[in-house]
């Protein structure tokens, strides 16, 4: 993966002597914030497997000038540079790919120069927008005019924010590096019996502090409140290494405390995946949105436990007393997320909504994924048949 501003390639299935891909990566910002370290991810796998190189400004959103200019771009129709340093493109790519945290993020894209002339197709993939804020992100949305393709993650905003723009969103789901999260040669042993980041509700979380207390429960969760990663890559692998280690996993749609911002919009977060993909046992509220079940159709992909509940000593217990339910869960969830939702297949849908080819390290990839699923359902048959062999 090169780190330069600029590059070129033609778009064939065979391996480009140039890179065809230019990616907007905002991973030099002066703080980066948790969530971003997963659209960092994306973008390391889509180098492994496309051919990329990367365009990495230094961003301070900390500036007056950036503070000015995004407050100025909510009000008006006039887009200032926040800050961004200059960039020459001086190459012609294929394909161009940015991505947003939320449509604030456009301005950034906007002042780097004539990337658009440069690039054949361009995608811009948006993680967060919620309908209630489309009115208040109208400018900004404008900016999205030079992109043949807008990747939104949250389904129910992608007819309200075509209305604005046209017929060009489609809906992906968010994905993780299975090979990153899964557990495959060797896994570990699973000591955290429940593992909690992020959003919580107050009684859930006071139900498993007293089956800490009394019952010897490691309950692993925030005891601070996260506003800067030193080092992304980093904290994608202890994450994952965490994970790994965890029985139970704890899952919520987006916002779900957040009535008031997301309205009652139901959209299903990054954990959901990065929870199977470790093979922990997820806990929690279901996303009746239409589209988890498509993407978790498989039996027992998660326990239901309300947003709210106390009862979380009962469930436990109850599932603890069912050891082989517990594997086949696990292994399943493993199984289905290298076939389904490692960041690869996100990337082949965005280059299919494109027209473009995959190039032969993406077949790769998804080659090496199905042959680990094949060794994970081999794994889960034998465990089956094993108490029979026994007896």
């Amino acid at each position: 993966m090169r780190q330069p501003t600029t590059t070129t390639s033609l778009h064939t299935e065979v391996q480009p002597k140039r890179p065809r891909t230019l990616i907007y990566s905002q991973r030099k910002l002066s703080r980066i914030l948790p969530y971003r370290c997963a659209h960092f991810e994306f973008e390391d796998v889509i180098a492994q497997i496309d051919s990329v190189e990367m365009l990495v400004p230094r961003i301070d959103p900390s500036t007056r000038r950036y503070v000015f200019a995004k407050q100025l771009a909510y009000h008006t129709p006039l887009t200032l540079n926040p800050g961004i340093e200059g960039t020459a493109i001086h190459r012609d790519y294929d394909l161009f790919l940015a991505i947003c945290g939320n449509p604030a993020d456009l301005l950034g894209i906007n002042a780097i120069g004539d990337w658009r002339s440069r690039c054949k197709k361009a995608i811009c993939l948006i993680d967060e927008v919620w309908v209630t804020e489309i009115s208040s992100y109208r400018n900004f949305l404008r900016m999205l005019e030079k992109f043949d393709v807008v990747v939104l993650y949250y389904s129910q905003s992608v007819n309200p924010i075509n209305e604005r723009i046209g017929a060009k969103c489609i809906f992906l789901p968010p994905g993780v590096d299975t090979l990153r999260f899964c557990p495959l040669s060797h896994p570990p042993n699973r000591i955290i019996d429940v593992y909690s980041i992020g959003r919580r509700s107050a009684i859930t979380h006071r139900a498993y502090l007293t089956m800490a207390a009394g019952d010897g429960l490691f309950y692993l969760h925030d005891s601070t409140s996260a506003h800067q990663v030193l080092d992304p890559t980093e904290h994608r692998i202890l994450f994952a290494n965490v994970l790994k280690r965890s029985r139970y996993f704890v899952v919520n749609p987006g916002l779900i405390d957040r009535p008031d911002v997301r309205g009652t919009q139901i959209e299903i977060g990054n954990r959901y995946f990065e929870g199977a993909a470790s093979g922990s046992i997820l806990l929690g509220e279901r996303p009746l949105n239409g589209e988890f079940e498509k993407l978790f159709d498989w039996p027992d992909a998660l326990i239901d436990l309300p947003y709210n509940s106390p009862d979380v000593a009962k469930l436990l217990r109850e599932l603890d007393e069912q050891p082989n339910r517990q594997s086949t869960m696990r292994q399943m969830n493993m199984q289905q997320s290298l076939l389904r939702h490692d960041w690869c297949y996100r990337w082949e849908a965005i280059l299919k909504a494109v027209g473009s080819a995959p190039l032969p390290q993406l077949e790769a990839r998804k080659n090496r994924l199905r042959s680990l699923a094949a060794a994970e359902s081999t794994t889960r048959h034998d465990e089956q048949l094993l108490p029979q062999t026994l007896g």
